[in-house]
């Protein structure tokens, strides 16, 4: 039964930050850390104590985790940035919160004996003879110590303590992966085998000047010796002491929202029963208004949930070929309830969630190439646009003209000319993009178009078809990635205070061209007049768009391969970076880093001197073994990931490539694992270093074939729209979000009615027993059978899950527990 561990955290707001900077302010950003290793970096706030971040990220950790921490930092242009605080919180203390953590929580000052990470592997053994007591420790290696040093690495040596007796390994000189295989041996008196304490292996930077910095320790109680004479493994190193010390608010506060969900994830065969009743609902309903396993899901999906669940069902519809059969279902009913049009998927019911994510999990590639280059113009021109006479200043506006003073009125008309013209090439790609949206996506509206025309065919409704496919495309896509581009990848960071002024006005406007200009001139915000007739005048325009997008042959979906996301020859991520020179002379590192174009398919990784050029060299998918992070020591740079691929030669090939900042770097790993994801080649453990000067700059080993001296990550994967399906992960969610509401079902459904009730809207069971004698009728309730076919599928699983946990803890103690 394997294992999944989904780790939710919004970056919401910080207050009462203290100021670093002579200005009186800072600048403020955040870096959030798993078990010391970064996985994301906020925008920064220019000069502001109370910054409004609002950045979330769900990760993936199929190997679980021990702590989260957020580090809050004041950005300096020159030298090293300013450490504010920073917020530490264990696993433990996540998962103790059912609904997660969602609070204010104080700054606490970062102390280094803190910051430890890593891991040791060693022996320990109790030897008794008749001529001595000893205590023999064997110091293997150790592996992800904290860099102590400015080179980014540290002098490890290791110590071995109990009571008055202590031993220490040889210094190992810059390495976070020292290679020990030492024997330390304390020798004991009689007396001190009825000690309590512990024996500690502490892991030491030897510093020439100054004191030592401590690395991480570990403790293993005495007592465990006499029990298991041979204790040996790899142990997490942990800090001296839990010294954090709430500074009462003086260092500020973060708010944080965080969520942990740990799912055992049961085999296939398990979940497939749950999913042919999914499927049953879609293939195969008898009537669209009767109850089935959807509807039933719906009613006991709580609001926080509907929008999780929703993606999830999408994903698991997606991998059965039916998410266009699912989608018309669930419309179908939405649009059949609804009765005043104007109403139409206005809430936020599990068929508008459902539009919505499906949008996302098959359309962002489409959108980042429709609307990425105008998002990219209004963020470098970086324009002063006002069209609000009560938020007009005047002081912004210098940029405008060299003449003087400016007035109100020619700050309107500068920014009306400005607002048409990037609203006029945002319509312009959307509506000539209609071969460039994905052909499920087209399908998927065509049907939309089919029901609503069906439900509402009076002339005075002409309208409602359109205004329905505009809601989801125009209101709930492209609208929101204009407000907030970061939150749809469109750009790395946020928008400043101007820019995004400009982008909150144009999706204003985008929002009334997707209303097909119906509401215009109804609300309070007439200074958005000058914007009107651009808006009236692309309404013929939107309208023929979407005829053109629903123009396509139902049947060309089935011929689209959707059991992933990442679909053959389809751009995943593409973008410039700076790749390794292995060949030719050994240069300086800065020197040595080319910049290249990189673009990344399900099938390939490839490269070139620039997007037009021809492709300079390309590797499979299926042949890359491991994509990982890189020292920052190896090449003296930062944020360097490497790719080691297998050919058909058997040999291993490293590829180093250097990404902008942090951010790009974990997006561009989190990428390629997902395409490689499947792949029955990847390697258990890598080398973080380069092999350089003879030998490996993270373990020192010499051999260029050695075992690589960490961990690989590949499962490790940030959660976004380009997630790979995972049907077993995805019908486990289903199953928890009903079994919360299995009660809610039993009772509803499965419960008698009251004698006296009539059988009017009820079917009759009559049973016929083995002896010929009919029973008693019994009544029954609309979908009665269908919930107890679910029930009984959600009991099945809930009894699976019980046997796998059991025989987990019989192959972990080795006693048989209730055979």
């Amino acid at each position: 039964m394997a294992k999944n561990t989904s780790l939710y955290f919004r970056i919401v707001e910080g207050r009462n930050l203290p100021a670093k900077d002579v200005s009186g302010t800072s600048d403020p950003y955040c870096i959030v850390k798993v078990d010391n290793e970064v996985v994301a970096r906020t925008a920064t706030v220019w000069k502001n104590l109370n910054p409004f971040w609002g950045e979330e990220y769900t990760l993936h950790l199929p190997m679980g985790f021990h702590s989260l921490s957020f580090h809050v930092m004041d950005e300096d242009t020159i030298g090293h940035d300013d450490v504010i605080g920073k917020i530490t919180l264990s696993k433990e203390s996540i998962g103790s919160q059912a609904k997660g953590l969602d609070s204010w929580m104080n700054l606490t000052r970062v102390d280094p004996d803190e910051e430890v990470q890593g891991e040791i592997h060693l022996s320990l053994e109790l030897l008794k003879d008749t001529e001595k007591i000893s205590l023999r420790c064997q110091i293997i290696e150790a592996r992800d110590l904290a860099p102590r040093d400015i080179s980014g690495t540290s002098d490890p040596f290791a110590r071995v303590i109990f009571n008055n007796h202590s031993a220490e390994t040889s210094i190992i000189k810059k390495t976070r992966f020292p290679h020990w295989e030492e024997t330390l041996e304390l020798e004991l008196d009689p007396e001190e085998l009825s000690e309590e304490g512990a024996v500690t292996v502490e892991v030491w930077d030897w510093d020439m000047v100054g004191k030592n910095d401590f690395l991480g320790k570990v403790e293993i109680p005495f007592a465990c010796l006499h029990k298991t004479p041979l204790v040996q493994g790899w142990f997490r190193l942990l800090p001296l002491g839990n010294n954090e010390v709430d500074a009462g608010g003086k260092l500020g506060a973060l708010r944080l929202k965080v969520r942990l969900v740990e799912d055992r994830i049961l085999p296939s065969v398990y979940y497939q029963p749950l999913i042919d009743l999914l499927v049953e609902s879609v293939i195969s309903p008898a009537e669209v208004e009767d109850s089935s396993a959807l509807t039933m899901l719906e009613e006991v999906t709580t609001v926080e949930s509907r929008q999780d669940v929703a993606m999830t069902l999408v994903k698991i519809y997606l991998g059965q070929g039916l998410v266009v059969p699912f989608l018309d279902y669930l419309n179908t009913r939405e649009v059949n309830h609804t009765t005043d049009p104007n109403t139409l998927f206005r809430s936020n019911s599990l068929a508008s969630k459902s539009m919505e994510q499906f949008m996302k999990a098959v359309g962002m590639l489409y959108l980042h190439e429709v609307l990425k280059p105008i998002i990219n113009r209004i963020f470098d021109e970086k324009k002063y646009i006002e069209l609000d006479p009560c938020k007009i200043d005047l002081n912004r506006t210098r940029r405008i003209s060299f003449k003087g003073a400016v007035s109100e009125a020619e700050v309107r008309e500068s920014s009306v000319e400005m607002l048409q013209s990037y609203l006029t090439s945002i319509i312009e790609s959307i509506v000539g993009s209609v071969d460039q949206c994905p052909p499920v996506m087209r399908v998927a509206f065509k049907q939309l178009h089919k029901r609503v025309e069906e439900q509402f065919a009076e002339p005075e409704n002409e309208d409602v078809k359109y205004l329905a496919i505009s809601g989801f495309f125009f209101l709930r896509f492209f609208a929101p990635a204009i407000l907030t581009p970061k939150l749809f990848q469109l750009r790395d960071q946020h928008a400043d205070t101007r820019t995004s002024r400009t982008l909150l006005l144009l999706a204003k406007a985008l929002q009334s061209v997707g209303n097909l200009g119906l509401q215009l001139g109804h609300g309070k915000e007439q200074w958005m007049a000058p914007l009107h007739p651009i808006i009236l005048r692309s309404v013929a325009s939107v309208k023929d768009f979407l005829d053109k997008l629903i123009d396509i042959d139902h049947d060309i979906v089935s011929e689209v391969p959707q059991r992933a996301v990442f679909m053959p020859s389809v751009t995943v991520k593409e973008g410039y970076l700076l790749k390794y020179k292995t060949e030719g002379p050994l240069l300086l590192s800065r020197f040595a880093f080319k910049k290249r174009y990189f673009r990344l398919t399900s099938e390939t990784l490839s490269y070139a001197k620039t997007p037009d050029w021809q492709v300079c060299s390309s590797i499979p998918i299926q042949c890359v073994c491991a994509v990982e992070r890189v020292d920052e020591n190896a090449f003296q740079q930062q944020n360097v990931m490497q790719i080691i691929s297998q050919h058909n030669d058997g040999q291993l090939h490293t590829m180093y490539i250097q990404c902008k900042n942090v951010n790009e770097l974990n997006q561009w790993l989190s990428a390629i694992r997902k395409v490689s994801i499947y792949n029955e080649r990847m390697l258990p453990s890598f080398h973080p270093g380069a092999h350089r000067s003879g030998k490996w700059t993270c373990c020192l080993q010499a051999d260029r074939t050695v075992t690589g001296c960490s961990r690989t990550h590949s499962a490790v994967t940030l959660g976004d729209w380009s997630d790979p399906l995972d049907p077993d992960v995805e019908t486990q969610t289903i199953y928890k979000q009903l079994l919360q509401g299995r009660d809610k079902l039993r009772k509803k459904y499965l419960e008698m009615p009251e004698a006296g009730q009539t059988s009017s809207n009820k079917e009759i069971n009559s049973d016929i027993h083995p002896d010929g004698a009919e029973s008693n009728v019994q009544l029954m309730k609309p979908g009665q059978s269908v919930a107890a076919r679910l029930l009984a599928m959600i009991q099945d699983l809930e009894q699976a899950h019980a046997t796998f946990q059991r025989r987990e803890k019989e192959d972990a103690t080795g006693v048989i527990l209730n055979p």
